[in-house]
């Protein structure tokens, strides 16, 4: 598989800097890509180079007036509108310019999928998927998820699954398509009613013909990496079964795991593999093999993320790695100065158990309510029993 995967990194993807103590700090992507290269996942892999999207390319989703008011808003001062100025969403120099690289990087990882160069590509600096067409949230400017599959349906694409595993609601991307039915959004996240931004309802199912092509799998705070799973292989293997797509979209989001600051979900770094492992499985299943991974929220920036996407660009390479690997000391020796009040990790795993109990048609706990609330609202309409779980 190696010569068929695109892998984008540049350096220049660290100028996405929204300053400060903000939670996004782009140090977990340098850290991610030097753990995967001392450990030798990234060995004889040449690494693309992003491009800045185009203005016309922004606006296959964003309106023009807000491109405009990203273009000048580090000259207005700080009362710019459009979300922009917040806390969440700061203005910062050159905010424009490193926004358009993140979505030029993941428009370069669909190029090589589209031209037939690459079966599957990732682009860990991706992943904005809460920018709206007109406003910037929650630290997400441009949404290059949406401006990626803008770009694939303008390209010969007719049927495209996205997939979103952020502990966040996926609303931008939802949004963009709502109407859509070319496009099967699908987001697994943390209740709505737990966590901002308070969408993502199984009751958010498309509109305008579109019916069925919007899911929700609000899942309760505390769920663990056997729930989590439980519940995914509950719904979204039937979902894209159903849909057929031509190819999978994945944001691939570190923030589910137990130890992020800024959610409530407990998955473990070895429940992550198991989720990179099986987005891979369903690609190939239901999309022909093609697989574009994005890469998301994560805020445990030394902890957490540099492992959980390390075993995602493992597993799109089809290099995995076992869980008991040993962190490398240089990695360590780079990392400890910089995190001086961090207990870093010394393997790949948390000792977490993935292994999970299929579904079986009941709802006797909180995380089983959430699956029938979801398959009762979408399955009907995708010609599926919600109540049988052979469906």
């Amino acid at each position: 598989m190696g010569e068929r995967v695109a892998v984008v990194w540049d350096e220049s993807f660290l100028g996405y800097d929204l300053g400060g103590d903000h939670p996004l700090n782009p140090i977990r992507l340098d850290l991610t890509i030097r753990l995967a290269t001392e450990l030798g996942v990234l060995d004889g892999i040449e690494l693309i180079t992003p491009r800045s999207a185009t203005d016309a390319e922004i606006e296959l989703v964003h309106d023009p007036s807000y491109l405009a008011a990203v273009q000048a808003a580090p000259y207005s001062g700080w009362d710019v509108g459009h979300g922009l100025g917040t806390a969440d969403n700061p203005v910062f120099d050159r905010m424009h310019e490193a926004s358009a690289l993140v979505a030029g990087g993941s428009l370069v990882a669909a190029e090589r999928i589209a031209s037939g160069a690459a079966d599957r590509a990732i682009n860990i600096g991706g992943g904005l998927h809460h920018a709206m067409t007109s406003h910037a949230a929650g630290f997400c400017v441009y949404n290059d998820c949406s401006i990626a599959i803008a770009w694939l349906l303008e390209n010969g694409f007719e049927r495209i699954a996205y997939l979103d595993v952020d502990v966040h609601h996926g609303d931008g991307v939802q949004a963009a398509f709502y109407g859509d039915p070319r496009v099967l959004t699908i987001s697994v996240h943390q209740h709505p009613m737990t966590l901002w931004p308070g969408t993502g309802y199984p009751r958010e199912l498309g509109t305008g013909g579109a019916e069925g092509t919007s899911v929700n799998l609000a899942l309760p705070p505390g769920t663990k990496d056997s729930g989590w799973l439980r519940a995914f292989n509950a719904v979204v293997p039937a979902a894209l079964a159903e849909f057929r797509p031509q190819i999978l979209v994945t944001q691939c989001g570190a923030d589910t795991h137990r130890e992020d600051p800024l959610a409530d979900l407990s998955l473990t770094v070895d429940g992550h593999r198991a989720i990179y492992h099986r987005l891979r499985e369903l690609a190939q299943l239901h999309a022909g093999g093609k697989w574009l991974a994005l890469g998301g929220g994560g805020y445990s920036l030394f902890r957490v993320v540099p492992r959980s996407w390390t075993h995602l660009l493992a597993t799109v390479i089809d290099r995995d790695l076992d869980p008991d690997t040993t962190i490398p000391a240089g990695w360590m020796a780079r990392t400890a100065p910089i995190a001086p009040n961090t207990a870093l990790p010394t393997t790949l795993s948390d000792g977490g158990d993935p292994a999970f109990e299929p579904w079986d048609g009941t709802a006797e706990t909180q995380l089983d309510n959430a699956i029938v609330a979801t398959r009762r609202a979408i399955f009907p309409l995708i010609g599926l029993d919600p109540d049988d779980p052979r469906d």
